[in-house]
Formats: structure tokens, C-alpha cells, sequence
């Protein structure tokens, strides 16, 4: 990703550059799973990152309060993984077009029995069906909970909303998705 100073870009009242590498690895992680949340494809993360470390650096006005970093990063990863889900709709139309199927990357094997790997596959095949039938923002903050392990606290701060809208948010995802795992048949429900 970006890394270098190339263009210095104040950061703060003061105008010191902003160190690239420093912002990526503090927040290349979270923003990360808001693309993989949002795209849906692992294989397109790098590129889109890529994009998101290029508008960055590149941004047309200075970024004049370090506070509102996180959100402005998480509006830009949102908006550059729109861009790369218009451009691979287009693609895929394309190929569609002319008869051309593109074949997924099969996983690979690993030494567990293969009744246990069978069954852990289907699992997570089912999860990821079920995580793709809520919406995009539902399915974000869902990762972002919990393979981040992030605090309401956190989350409001790198999305730039209230806590009470994150508890609110999370609330509607768990629903949703427990609604669509209990539809799989991936959970039972209790009464």
C-alpha cells in the first residue's frame, strides 16, 4: 500500500505530514474487514485497500482534525468498495456475455478427519450464505465486532456515529442474521 510521504498532507493546525505508514497500521486491519464486508470477496481486498491508500494520499484538501481519521477512512473504504463491485458487475456482465465462466478458487485441504472438514466446510458455507442475505452495512458492522473484537466505544469512534446507534445497528444485524441461520437450519430455535 502507500506507504511513502510522497505529497505531504497536514494533518492538523500545526501541518504536519501525515505518516501513511503509521495510519495503515493502525487501521489497516479494521478497514480491511469493512471491504471484505462489503465486497464480498477475499481475492478483491488488496485491490480495493490499494484504492482506498491511493485516494487517501491523494486527497484534494487537507485533512485539518486527526480525531475524525478513522471515519473519513471508513467512508473512503466504503466508497472505494462500491467502485470495485460496479467495475467487477460490469466485468462479470461482460464475461457473462460472451459465454466465459469464471471458475472459484477451490479451498484448500487441510489434515482434519474429512467427515469433521466436510462438515465445518458446509458450516461455513451456510454462515457465509446467510451473512451475504443481510444487508451490506449488517453484515460490516457484524465483522467488524467480532473479528475485531472491537467495544461499542470503538466502533462509534471509527465509524463516526453514536454508541447508541452501534448497539442499535448490532442489534438489527444479530436479528437479521439469526433469522437467516435459523432459516439454513444452522441454528435451532429456542423457546
Amino acid at each position: 500500500m502507500a506507504s511513502s510521504n510522497s505529497r505531504p498532507t497536514s494533518g492538523g493546525p500545526a501541518g504536519a505530514p501525515i505518516d501513511w505508514s503509521a495510519v495503515w497500521a493502525e487501521h489497516g486491519r479494521w478497514l480491511r474487514t469493512v471491504v471484505i464486508a462489503r465486497v464480498g470477496e477475499r481475492r478483491a481486498v488488496d485491490e480495493v485497500m490499494q484504492d482506498v491508500a491511493l485516494a487517501a494520499v491523494a486527497q484534494r484538501s487537507p485533512l485539518v482534525d486527526r480525531a475524525k481519521l478513522a471515519p473519513w477512512l471508513y467512508r473512503l473504504a466504503v466508497r472505494q468498495s462500491l467502485l470495485y463491485r460496479r467495475r467487477a458487475g460490469r466485468q462479470r456482465r461482460l464475461v457473462e456475455r460472451y459465454g466465459r465462466l469464471a471458475r472459484p478458487n477451490p479451498d484448500d485441504l487441510d489434515d482434519r478427519d474429512p467427515l469433521e472438514w466436510l462438515l465445518a466446510d458446509e458450516r461455513r458455507r451456510l454462515v457465509r450464505i446467510a451473512l451475504s442475505s443481510v444487508p451490506r452495512g449488517d453484515a460490516e458492522i457484524l465483522l467488524l465486532k467480532y473479528t475485531e473484537d472491537w467495544s461499542y466505544r470503538e466502533l462509534a469512534a471509527r465509524l463516526g456515529v453514536s454508541e447508541s446507534a452501534i448497539e442499535t445497528r448490532l442489534h438489527r444485524a444479530r436479528a437479521r442474521l439469526r433469522t437467516e441461520l435459523t432459516a439454513l437450519n444452522v441454528i435451532e430455535v429456542s423457546q
